[in-house]
């Protein structure tokens, strides 16, 4: 299998060409989590996946309960199915807390100010009550466990990992809070070694073909682990080649290369199609990260991807009744690439259900 080949198999296994049509729901149970500790790029993400789908009705998505957003993986937020998410954090979550101990050393926080704060969020919560982030914050104070600068955030991600919380829909532009147990009342149960083999049956079958490398990074899990991981999924994944470099796929996932050839979607930024890979090289050209990653600062930028190459950076200004997009091209663009392009992010106004006016920057 060529790069070009790999490329338009990927993109078809991500949900990004032509595919049977996917909830919003299906999209996140397929790619077993979405980075999301930006929640605009994450519902994107399950927009551009999603058939029909626009921002009202992602959100509504998340108001019912079928998605949530906590700290699954890496200690970083994602979007996971809600029944999921228990065993989610029981398999790699956990991870995070290793270094936990010594990160309340360093603000200044005992183990017992942690299950003293835990505590008064369950009895705030109790009852299918929602806190936004200031009141969670305040609900901690009272209960006289200080939360300036980073302990705050510390003690929200604490009592999430653990499963306590887990991050509610969105109050306004205020983030919201509410128990686990609650919020999601009937789980999917896994034990430990279960819930690994599923998630990496999930990774490789909407990220693959791919190495364990790749697994490894996205989900934070050390290399034997992740070995383990794949050897217990035997009968569902297939390895392209052998040793360290093989790349792993779902059985099943393989078809015809061809389809797919010419598409052009319009990402997000924190995109799976970046984020899901620890080597971007084939579908980042050589040089161009740090335009998409601007000083290695973490934040990824929104991206044009055309036959799994990202060509173009893009950002967005709202208005009343438009949504003005600027596009940065890597290099010059064909009439027919830009007329494409403009029909991507038509999509994406259509999403926002607000008229489109796109503007091409100079190449630089």
């Amino acid at each position: 299998m060529n790069d070009a080949e790999l490329r338009v198999q990927r993109l078809r296994n991500l949900r990004l060409t032509d595919h049977a049509p996917m909830s919003p729901l299906e999209v996140v149970e397929w790619l077993g989590a979405i980075q999301a500790q930006d929640l605009a790029s994450a519902m994107w993400s399950l927009g551009v996946r999603s058939q029909g789908a626009t921002e009202a009705s992602i959100a509504s998505v998340f108001e019912d309960g079928q998605i949530l957003r906590t700290w699954p993986m890496r200690g970083t937020i994602h979007v996971v199915p809600s029944v999921d998410a228990a065993w989610m954090l029981a398999a790699t979550g956990i991870r995070a807390l290793d270094g936990s101990a010594r990160r309340r050393e360093q603000l200044g926080l005992t183990v017992e100010d942690v299950e003293r704060a835990t505590a008064s969020l369950v009895t705030a919560l109790a009852g299918g009550r929602r806190l936004t982030r200031a009141e969670a914050l305040t609900t901690i104070d009272d209960a006289g466990v200080q939360t300036t600068g980073q302990r705050g955030y510390h003690l929200l991600s604490y009592a999430a990992h653990i499963g306590v919380i887990c991050i509610g829909p969105q109050q306004g532009s205020q983030q919201t809070f509410v128990l686990l147990d609650e919020w999601a009342p009937s789980p999917r149960r896994l034990t430990r070694s279960e819930g690994l083999v599923e998630l990496a049956f999930r990774y490789f079958r909407s990220h693959g073909p791919t190495n364990i490398r790749d697994f490894a990074g996205w989900t934070g899990l050390t290399l034997t682990e992740s070995r383990a991981a794949v050897a217990g999924n035997d009968g569902r994944l297939y390895a392209i080649g052998s040793g360290p470099e093989a790349r792993w796929a779902a059985i099943g996932s393989d078809g015809d290369t061809d389809n797919g050839a010419d598409s052009v979607v319009a990402l997000p930024g924190f995109d799976e199609l970046i984020l899901g890979y620890k080597d971007r090289s084939l579908h980042v050209p050589e040089g161009m990260l740090d335009r998409i990653v601007p000083g290695g600062n973490g934040v990824f930028r929104a991206t044009i991807v055309a036959d799994g190459i990202v060509i173009a950076t893009w950002s967005r200004k709202l208005r009343p009744d438009r949504v003005d997009i600027t596009v940065e091209p890597f290099t010059h663009l064909t009439s027919r690439t830009m007329r494409a392009v403009t029909a991507a992010l038509g999509q994406y106004a259509t999403y926002l259900n607000r008229q489109p006016s796109v503007t091409f920057s100079p190449v630089r």
